[in-house]
């Protein structure tokens, strides 16, 4: 039975609306969704599809990966 795992993912607010996902710990997972709630579930399926092919092909499974978020002023 597989055992449940935590990942990171990071919701980009796009200017159109909708939210981009990313997931630091599986650089191969980008997915979108028009709300937050969908662009959750996409991201959960995707991880999921993400682990099932690499448990298949013998790779290994990462740990999370939680980014340091800082802000940058520059004079721009």
């Amino acid at each position: 039975m597989p055992q449940p795992r935590d990942y990171t993912v990071e919701l980009i607010p796009e200017a159109d609306g909708g939210f981009t996902v990313r997931v630091p710990a599986l650089s191969e997972v980008v997915t979108y969704g028009a709300t937050k709630a969908e662009a959750m579930a996409n991201a959960a399926e995707a991880i999921e599809l993400v682990l099932e092919v690499r448990l298949a092909e013998g790779d290994p499974i990462p740990d999370d990966v939680v980014p340091v978020l800082e802000k940058l002023t520059i004079a721009a």
